[in-house]
């Protein structure tokens, strides 16, 4: 059994299926190596500087990792608001809300040496679950090439939407092979980790998730991002760090030009 993996002129309905049976799927060779090349040379000093803060037990000791990646690279807005990541998302989480917004951009370099990530479900940091309903949506980019040997993403194939995430181990999983600039979509609610990087060189992902419009971020992009800086990006990316009202009456602010409550 392997992940399923698709060219970039997936046809949607094709591609959605995939995902909603597999709950994971690779699109291969969205992006060009440029793109690639600005969101590494934009993300590398801060790699340097202040990736090693977040290591522990669950994120391990050789793997740096970055929040706040709209504060850090430019280019990587590019990733993040790609068109063919909003279809995936529109279909996935707009059955369940009116809109949704970035929950996370985490940049992860797993470095030769690092064990295996614990198995987990992105869901989890929400302390319920609704029957049918994705909470989260993610889109891990390669920004090298993934590898057996290097650390792809792992996923458990058809895993998600359990109540209760059962005793997986690395021999249940797949890992997710793909060449630089290819996209591994899966659901938040799909039982995944970090593989083990047993090569001679780091590999480096970017994943972003997008939440339901009415569930808290996982990251606070309002503080995270410099307001200037957010106010300096155009329009839908501005959303998708939060700068939205959902529907008429939750997270209203007088500058949304699509909300109306304030003129009831």
């Amino acid at each position: 059994m392997s992940l399923q993996v698709f060219d970039a002129g997936v046809d949607a309905v094709e591609l959605h299926s995939a995902l909603r049976d597999q709950g994971a799927a690779v699109v291969e060779h969205l992006v060009s190596m440029e793109l690639l090349e600005a969101v590494k040379q934009e993300l590398r000093p801060h790699f340097d500087a202040e990736g090693h803060r977040f290591q522990n037990d669950f994120n391990g000791y050789s793997t740096l990792r970055l929040g706040r990646i709209l504060a850090l690279s430019r280019s990587a807005a590019e990733l993040i608001a790609h068109p063919r990541v909003l279809e995936v998302a529109d279909a996935i989480l707009r059955p369940h809300c009116e809109s949704y917004r970035i929950g996370s951009c985490t940049a992860i370099e797993i470095h030769p040496g690092e064990a295996a990530q614990a198995l987990h479900r992105d869901d989890d940091i929400y302390p319920i679950r609704i029957p049918g309903v994705e909470f989260q949506f993610s889109a891990m980019w390669a920004l090298d090439d993934f590898t057996e040997e290097n650390g792809a993403t792992r996923v458990v194939p058809a895993s998600q939407g359990q109540d209760e995430q059962p005793e997986y181990d690395q021999g249940d999983t797949l890992a997710a092979v793909m060449s630089a600039g290819s996209v591994l979509f899966y659901l938040g609610s799909v039982v995944h980790g970090g593989g083990a990087n047993r090569g001679d060189r780091p590999r480096t992902g970017l994943i972003n998730t997008y939440s339901l419009g009415w569930l808290r971020q996982e990251e606070n992009h309002y503080l995270a991002i410099p307001r200037e800086v957010a106010d300096s990006y155009p329009e839908p990316v501005r959303r998708l760090m939060g700068y939205q009202a959902h529907g008429s009456y939750l997270g209203v602010y007088p500058d949304d030009p699509d909300d109306l409550w304030y003129d009831a």
